[in-house]
């Protein structure tokens, strides 16, 4: 980088992060470039996907890096991937627990073992 213009940036000044959404009919990876220091929330707030998604709720939505729950403050390290929860719309725990009282048993990767044996 040249001294004679002060203007110039360097590109170490910003670090690329990406923040990701699904809903149950798409999904976005945005890809951001954010000041070291910025936290989750701050880049979500950059990516726009709040204009693109507005049932998303900072206050209710939980949020992580790479499937691992985070706060919100925490700051981001360079290639690292922010990830926006929906909440959950039925606690898989009960949802076991009915399927069990019903008899039901899952195969292995989902999906209803007893229906499956039945059309073998």
């Amino acid at each position: 980088m040249s001294d004679s213009n002060p203007i110039e940036l360097d590109n170490n000044d910003e670090i690329k992060v990406e923040v990701a959404y699904a809903t149950p009919q798409q999904q976005v990876i945005l890809e951001v470039l954010v000041s070291p220091g910025t936290t989750i929330e701050q880049a979500i707030e950059q990516s726009s996907v709040l204009d693109s998604f507005p049932e998303i709720d900072l206050s209710v939505n939980k949020v992580g890096i790479f499937g691992k729950l985070s706060k919100k403050t925490l700051e981001l390290k360079a290639g690292e991937r922010v990830e926006i929860y929906r909440p959950l719309i039925a606690d898989p725990k009960e949802v076991r627990r009915k399927r069990e009282a019903e008899g039901k048993r899952m195969k292995k990767g989902g999906g209803d073992a007893d229906a499956e044996a039945k059309k073998a």
